[in-house]
């Protein structure tokens, strides 16, 4: 295992938990909570987002234990205020669904990407696990 291969691999994971927590902040912050922008949490720069244990050291250890099979992590939770949501619940639940709706989306294009540009036969093997797990 080089270094190589663990950066290409641990590098969507970065992008991936960064959209997330951008993704909650940004929905708060459109539905009248200011408290991720006020402390610089919107940005698409992953360093604030890092959380040491479960960003970086993790998921690396993830990576070597499992010889890349199984690697996930996790970043510093984006600050939402409720009682700055006209509703509270209504605002926290739609900001809480905003990171995972964003991890969907992320995967449906890095599929469409794969397909597209790298190997169609990966694609439609993507597209068939996804059509199985997503049946209902």
């Amino acid at each position: 295992m080089d270094i190589q291969s663990i950066v290409v691999s641990l590098l969507p994971i970065l992008i991936a938990i960064t959209f997330h927590e951008v993704a909650h902040g940004f929905v708060a912050n459109k539905l009248g909570d200011p408290t991720a922008r006020l402390m610089g949490r919107l940005t698409l720069n992953p360093i604030v987002h890092i959380d040491l244990v479960g960003t970086i050291i993790m998921p690396i250890m993830l990576f070597i234990l499992t010889d890349g099979r199984f690697v996930f992590g996790y970043a510093k939770p984006v600050p939402i205020n409720p009682m700055n949501f006209k509703n509270p619940k209504k605002g926290m639940a739609i900001s809480a669904s905003a990171g995972p709706a964003t991890n969907i989306i992320l995967a449906i294009i890095s599929q469409l990407v794969l397909t597209i540009f790298i190997n169609p036969a990966i694609g439609l093997q993507l597209g068939s696990f996804s059509a199985a797990v997503l049946r209902p």
